[in-house]
C-alpha cells in the first residue's frame, strides 16, 4: 500500500445535513436534506494543500441540480438556480442518468435516461430543451439505481442487474442478482465501461454485458458509492474510503473519515467526500512521489500507468516509462515468471545481451562483468533453468528474425540498457553472433535435436571458437561437423571425421560422413580433397572411388585432369574405373582422356600377355583377341571394343605404343581410324588370316560420300588380287610368309558387293587370265544394276519435262490476261479513282489502289 490521496477538509460541522453532492470545476453543490441548495467555489492555494472556499450563491428551496420537483425533471442554471425547461413527459420521474458524448468532431451530446415507474424514457438535449430520442422501454421493475454504457443502460432493480440494449428494440439481458445489500450500485467507468457492486464485490461490464475483467475486485465492506479516477477506483464505505485498481488488483490505500456516504468528482484529480456535516476533498499524492513509492514496493505495473499520466516533457516521460518497464521485466524474471518477463523485454527492445546475462553460464565472463542488474540474480536450476532457457529461445527466435531482417541497414541496431549506464552491443553482426550461440547453448541444455537445424542455416552466426568448445564438451560430433562445414573450416572437420572414424562407440565411426564430405567440397577446395581422401582410397577403394564419380554437381564439376593425375601417382588402380566413368556415363569427349585410357587398357594387356603366351604349350596358337580367360580376355575385350566404339582418342599419337609383336587387330582398328585401310586389311587378310575379320571391317567403314572410305572394298580386292609386300606394315617383328594372291575370296567380294566398288577400277584389277564365265554373275549384277539406275533417269526426265510444260502453260495462260485502267476506274475500297497510282489486281480481275491493298491473299469484295 501506498497514499495515493490526501483528504484535505473542505465544510466542516455543517449545521445543515447533507443530502447529495456534485461538483464541476471550481464548483461544488451540496444539496441538503431540508431543500437547501448550497453553491461554493473552491480554490487551491499555490503550493499547498489548503483551499479557499466561499459561498457563492445559496438557494432555500432547492433540492438538486436537475430537481424532480413535484415528481417531475426540471433544468437549472448552474450559477444562477434560474429555471432553464421542464421535461413534461417525465411526470412520476424516480430516478434519471445523463450521459455526455464527444463527437470525432468535438462536438458534445448530452443523453439523458428517465426512470418513470417501469418505464425508461430517452431524451437528448438541444437548444436549452430534452426531446426524446426515442421510444419508451419497459422495465421489468421499478430502477433503483442506473448508468450508462455506450449505447446500453445498466439497471439495478431490487432484486437483480440488468443491461437494456439502445438498440431500439430495447433488448433487455438479465446479469446477476444485486445481493444482500440494500440498494443496487451502478456507477459509469471513465472508459464507457460500468461498474456493478453485489455486496463487497465490484464487476466491470462493457455495453454487451460482458465481464471485461478476470477477477472481480474484492473491498472490505459493502461500498455505499464509488467514483472512477484511472487508475484509481474510489469507494465509499460505511467507516472510511477505499482505494483499489483494477489492473493489477491492488489495495492502494484506506482513508479514514467520520462516517462518509457520498463521493462526487469534478473531473481528472478533483475529488470531494461528504458525510452527514463534513465536505473532504481527496488531493492526489504528486504522482512522482507515488512512482517512487511503488517502485520500492515492486509495484511496477501500477508505476506504469502512472508514469503515462505524467505531464513531463515527452522526452523524459519516454525514458521513465522505459525504465519502469525494465524494472518490471526483470521483477517478472525475478518471480520466475520467465515467458511473461520475455515479453516485456521483446516489446522494449532492451539488449539481447543483458537478457542473456540473467543466465548462469551463457555469457563470456568478461563481458559479463560489465553488465549490472537493479537486484541479485535468482538461482536457478533443474526444471527452472529448463524452462527459464525454453523461455529464452523464444525471446532470441525473434529477435534473432527481426535482426537477420535488417542485417544490411547501414543504421546501427538501437538497442536499450536494462540499467542506465551499461554498455550496449551496436553492431548487428556481432548481436547475431551472441543469439545465436546463446541459442546453441540453450538447444544442448533443453533440445539437443534442434542444434543441427540451427546449425545448417546459410546464415548461422554461431561463435566459432565458443560453439567449437562446447560443442566437444558435450562430445557433439556430428554437430561440431555441421558447425566446420557450415563455416569454411573443412580441414577441421575432416581431421575429426578421421579422428572419430576408429572409435568404436563413435556415430562418426567408419569412412562413409568422410565420402559424403569430400564430395560436397568442389573444385575451390580440391586440395583439401586430395589430402583427405587417400586414407579412404586404401582401405576402401571402392567407396573411394565415389569422391569422383558420384553424381553430384561438386563431383562432376571437379578438374578431371588433375584428379586423373592424382589417381595416377598414388592409387593407379582406380584411374582406369576413373576413366571408364567419366568417359561411359558422363560422356567426355577430351582426346587426352581416350587416350590415356587405351594405353591404360594396353600395359594391363601388355603385363598380362606375356603371362598367357608363357603359359602356352608349344605348338598351341593363341586364341582371337578379347576370348582369353581370366582379366588378359576381360582387359584385351575392353580395348577392342573401345578402339572400335570411341571417336575421340588420337591414333596417330598412340599406334607408336602398341608392339611390333603382338595385338594386330588392336593395330588393325587403329590403322583403319587412320584412314590407312590397305594395311589394316593386310592385317587382316594375309596376317590373321579372317576374311569375316576383313568384311566386318569393309562394313564398318565404307562410306559412299567420303573420298576416304569410299574405295574400301576396292583396297580389300586389291589384298586378294595384288597383294603388297610384307613389309608394307612397317618393322614388324613377326616371322610372315610371302602373301598369296585369293582369286576365289576376289570373285566372292565382287559378286556381294558390286554395287559398292568402281566397276571399271574393280575390273582392272582381275587377272588377265580371268574367264568371262568366272564373272558372269558380278556383270550381270552390275549391267542389271545399270538398266534399271538408267530407266529410273528416263522416268524421272520425263516427270520433269511434263512438269515445265505445265508450268510453261500456266505462265501463258496468266500472261494472256490484260487490265485496262481507264480514267473512270474506281478502287473498289476507297471508291476514289484509280487515276495514275500504283494499283493491285485479284485473281477475281478486282483492282485497288496498291495503298488499299491490305490482304493480298483475301479480295476485299469477298470479306
Amino acid at each position: 500500500m501506498h497514499d495515493a490521496y490526501e483528504p484535505v477538509p473542505i465544510l466542516e460541522k455543517l449545521p445543515l445535513q447533507i443530502d447529495c453532492l456534485a461538483a464541476w470545476e471550481d464548483w461544488l453543490l451540496v444539496g441538503t436534506k431540508p431543500g437547501h441548495l448550497l453553491l461554493y467555489r473552491i480554490k487551491k492555494d499555490a503550493g499547498t494543500n489548503r483551499f479557499e472556499v466561499t459561498l457563492e450563491k445559496s438557494n432555500k428551496n432547492f433540492s438538486k441540480k436537475i430537481q424532480q420537483v413535484e415528481n417531475n425533471i426540471h433544468v437549472h442554471d448552474l450559477l444562477t438556480f434560474q429555471q432553464i425547461t421542464v421535461v413534461s413527459k417525465a411526470k412520476g420521474a424516480t430516478l434519471f442518468a445523463c450521459d455526455l458524448q464527444l463527437s470525432p468532431t468535438g462536438e458534445a451530446q448530452l443523453r439523458m435516461c428517465v426512470a418513470v415507474k417501469k418505464k425508461l424514457q430517452l431524451y437528448y438535449w438541444k437548444d436549452r430543451e430534452f426531446y426524446e430520442l426515442q421510444g419508451d422501454f419497459s422495465a421489468p421493475d421499478i430502477p433503483k439505481s442506473m448508468a450508462w454504457c455506450q449505447n446500453s443502460i445498466c439497471v439495478g432493480f431490487k432484486r437483480d442487474y440488468y443491461l437494456i440494449r439502445m438498440d431500439g428494440r430495447g433488448s433487455i439481458k438479465e446479469l446477476f442478482p444485486t445481493g444482500k445489500q440494500l440498494e443496487p450500485l451502478v456507477v459509469p467507468l471513465a472508459d464507457g465501461k460500468v461498474a456493478v457492486g453485489q455486496d463487497d464485490l465490484t464487476v466491470v461490464l462493457n455495453e454487451e454485458g460482458v465481464c471485461t475483467q478476470k477477477c472481480a475486485l474484492n473491498w472490505t465492506d459493502i461500498p455505499i458509492d464509488m467514483e472512477h479516477q484511472p487508475p484509481y477506483i474510489i469507494a465509499v464505505l460505511p467507516r472510511y474510503v477505499e482505494i483499489r485498481t483494477f489492473e493489477p488488483r491492488l489495495l492502494v490505500q484506506s482513508v479514514e473519515l467520520q462516517r462518509p456516504r457520498f463521493i462526487t468528482s469534478a473531473g481528472p484529480n478533483i475529488v470531494y467526500v461528504a458525510s452527514n456535516h463534513f465536505v473532504w476533498r481527496l488531493v492526489p499524492v504528486s504522482i512522482a512521489s507515488q512512482i517512487r513509492q511503488l517502485l520500492q514496493d515492486k509495484q511496477f505495473e501500477l508505476a506504469l500507468q502512472l508514469a503515462k499520466m505524467k505531464d513531463d516533457v515527452e522526452g523524459d516521460k519516454r525514458q521513465q516509462i522505459h525504465h519502469i518497464q525494465n524494472l518490471y521485466a526483470f521483477n517478472l524474471f525475478c518471480q520466475k515468471r520467465f515467458d511473461d518477463s520475455m515479453q516485456v523485454f521483446a516489446k522494449l527492445g532492451t539488449d539481447p545481451t543483458h537478457v542473456i546475462g540473467l543466465y548462469p553460464d551463457l555469457l563470456p565472463t568478461d563481458y559479463r562483468k560489465q553488465l549490472h542488474y537493479p537486484n541479485p540474480l535468482p538461482s536457478l536450476s533443474g526444471a527452472e533453468l529448463e524452462k527459464a532457457h525454453l523461455a529464452l529461445i523464444d525471446y532470441l527466435t525473434q529477435k534473432r528474425s527481426h535482426l537477420v531482417k535488417q542485417l544490411n541497414d547501414s543504421d546501427p541496431s538501437t538497442t536499450s540498457p536494462l540499467m542506465e549506464g551499461t554498455p550496449t552491443i551496436k553492431s548487428r553482426k556481432k548481436l547475431l553472433q551472441i543469439i545465436d550461440t546463446t541459442l546453441l547453448k540453450c538447444y544442448l541444455h533443453t533440445n539437443v535435436a534442434l542444434v543441427s537445424p540451427l546449425l545448417r542455416l546459410d546464415n548461422n552466426h554461431c561463435h566459432i571458437e565458443e560453439s567449437e568448445y562446447i560443442l566437444k564438451k558435450a562430445h557433439k560430433y556430428s554437430e561440431l561437423i555441421i558447425l566446420y562445414e557450415k563455416k569454411g573450416l573443412h580441414q577441421k572437420a575432416l581431421q575429426v571425421l578421421l579422428d572419430q572414424s576408429t572409435k568404436a562407440n563413435s556415430p562418426l565411426k567408419g569412412h562413409e560422413r568422410t565420402v559424403q564430405y569430400l564430395q560436397r567440397l568442389g573444385m575451390e577446395n580440391l586440395g583439401i580433397v586430395f589430402e583427405f581422401s587417400p586414407w579412404v582410397l586404401k582401405i576402401c577403394p571402392e567407396d573411394g572411388l565415389k569422391i569422383f564419380t558420384e553424381d553430384l554437381t561438386e563431383v562432376e564439376t571437379l578438374p578431371r585432369d588433375k584428379v586423373l593425375n592424382f589417381l595416377k601417382e598414388g592409387f593407379k588402380e582406380l584411374a582406369v574405373p576413373y576413366l571408364e566413368h567419366i568417359i561411359h556415363v558422363w560422356e567426355e569427349t577430351g582426346p587426352e582422356f581416350h587416350n590415356v585410357l587405351i594405353q591404360m587398357y594396353l600395359e594391363r594387356v601388355q603385363g598380362l600377355m606375356k603371362q598367357y603366351l608363357n603359359s602356352l604349350p608349344e605348338g598351341v596358337p593363341a586364341v582371337a583377341a578379347g576370348k582369353e580367360e581370366g582379366d588378359l580376355g576381360e582387359f584385351r575385350n575392353k580395348l577392342v571394343c573401345f578402339l572400335e566404339v570411341s571417336t575421340s582418342y588420337e591414333p596417330g599419337r598412340l599406334i607408336s605404343d602398341f608392339p611390333f609383336d603382338g595385338l594386330l587387330e588392336e593395330r588393325a582398328l587403329l590403322l583403319g581410324r587412320m584412314g590407312k585401310h590397305e594395311q589394316a586389311l593386310f592385317i587382316y587378310v594375309h596376317v590373321l588370316k579372317d576374311t569375316h575379320m576383313a568384311k566386318e571391317y569393309c562394313h564398318r567403314h565404307y562410306d559412299k560420300d567420303t573420298d576416304r572410305n569410299k574405295d574400301v572394298y576396292l583396297s580389300l580386292l586389291r589384298m586378294y588380287l595384288s597383294p603388297p609386300d610384307v613389309h608394307c606394315l612397317g618393322p614388324i617383328k613377326m616371322e610372315l610368309s610371302e602373301p598369296q594372291a585369293n582369286l576365289k575370296a576376289a570373285l566372292h567380294v565382287l559378286e556381294l558387293h558390286h554395287s559398292k566398288l568402281n566397276t571399271t577400277k574393280a575390273i582392272n584389277l582381275l587377272p588377265a587370265n580371268t574367264q568371262i564365265r568366272e564373272i558372269r554373275v558380278f556383270l550381270e549384277s552390275v549391267l542389271e544394276e545399270k538398266a534399271q539406275r538408267k530407266r529410273f533417269d528416263q522416268v524421272l526426265k520425263s516427270l520433269l519435262q511434263a512438269e515445265f510444260l505445265r508450268v510453261q502453260e500456266e505462265r501463258i495462260f496468266h500472261q494472256q490476261v490484260k487490265c485496262t485502267i481507264s480514267e473512270e476506274k474506281t478502287c473498289r475500297v476507297c471508291k476514289k479513282k484509280m487515276g495514275n497510282s500504283a494499283f493491285a489486281r485479284y485473281p477475281n480481275g478486282v483492282v485497288v489502289h496498291y495503298f488499299c491493298c491490305k490482304d493480298r491473299g483475301v479480295c476485299p469484295i469477298e470479306q
